[in-house]
């Protein structure tokens, strides 16, 4: 089935069900494997894209966090000619490199955002179906609303990514490369130096839809959920069912906040980036925290909403 919220969104309702979330065999706080429930939804079936983001930004006049001015006061100490808008932007290394230091292949770039995902000089006007990227939690949650819908929890995603093969360690499978053929866009060769693959997002539905007729719920960017992050899964009382897509299941966790920094949340599904010799997190039950003010070069989102009856 097929609904369309909001402007031009292409959503897919999954029904009802109980599926085995998380994984022990690979990260810890992908842990326990346990049971989850989740109720009827509806999720978009792809990334929001440029084009998609361009319209609600010309309707709204909405400024990403990314383009805003920083306030001096919240940066003690820092030189001000330093405290320009911009963003993080992956910039593979010119050979093999710690990769204990992720700042050797991520560098700030001033000016960048999500029109000018390079910085200046960059540009999105000829990629208006690659997903959007430099989004912070609040740009992702901004354009969720004005399209009357919401993100994703969690749970709900890593449901829609595993589309319906129960416990696989790939949304296809146990193989990262079924017959050497990749399933979704990752980083192919030595990371991250040696991209045989893409080395970029693609164009959102360039490699095969899951089970559910959902593109890229594995690889490309990585998305945001609405869920809080912590170091474990942690089951609520009763079973550990989502209602209405409203109960945050991992708010009251260990790992929330710090007691200065922005809350973390949980982001889904692995990117362009992911390298079994570094971040072999192109899974479903993968999962990574990501601060609520922070956009990169691999992360955008979709949208999702609660099925009414």
């Amino acid at each position: 089935m097929q609904h369309h919220g909001g402007p031009s969104h292409d959503m897919v309702r999954l029904e009802a069900a109980r599926f085995r979330m998380g994984s022990d065999r690979f990260y810890p706080d992908e842990g326990p494997a346990h049971v989850r429930e989740v109720e009827a939804f509806w999720i978009d079936r792809y990334a929001v894209t440029n084009g998609q983001f361009a319209r609600f930004v010309d309707d709204t006049g909405y400024i990403t966090v990314a383009e805003r001015e920083l306030d001096p006061a919240e940066f003690p100490g820092a030189d001000p000619d330093d405290l320009v808008p911009g963003a993080m932007v992956f910039t593979p290394t010119a050979g093999p490199v710690d990769l204990r230091d992720w700042r050797q292949w991520w560098r700030w770039v001033p000016g960048a955002h999500w029109r000018q995902p390079g910085g200046a000089g960059s540009s999105v006007a000829a990629r208006p179906r690659h997903p959007v990227v430099h989004v912070a939690y609040a740009d992702a949650a901004a354009y969720a609303a004005w399209a009357g819908l919401r993100l994703p929890t969690e749970a709900e995603h890593e449901y829609a990514a595993r589309g319906g093969i129960d416990g696989a360690d790939f949304a296809w499978g146990d193989e990262p490369y079924p017959g050497g053929v990749p399933q979704a866009n990752t980083w192919i060769g030595r990371f991250p130096y040696d991209n045989r693959g893409v080395g970029d997002a693609a164009p959102v539905g360039s490699y095969p839809p899951n089970p559910y007729g959902l593109y890229d719920m594995i690889g490309n960017v990585w998305e945001w959920t609405s869920s809080a992050y912590a170091p474990r899964h942690s089951l609520p009382e009763g079973g550990g069912v989502e209602r209405e897509g409203r109960r945050d299941l991992l708010a009251t966790a260990p790992g929330g906040p710090g007691p200065t920094g922005p809350l973390r949340r949980v982001i889904k599904g692995g990117s362009y980036l992911c390298s079994p010799d570094y971040c072999l997190r192109f899974r479903p039950a993968a999962r990574s925290p990501q601060a609520e003010d922070a956009g990169m070069s691999h992360l955008g989102f979709r949208c999702a909403r609660t099925a009414a009856g």
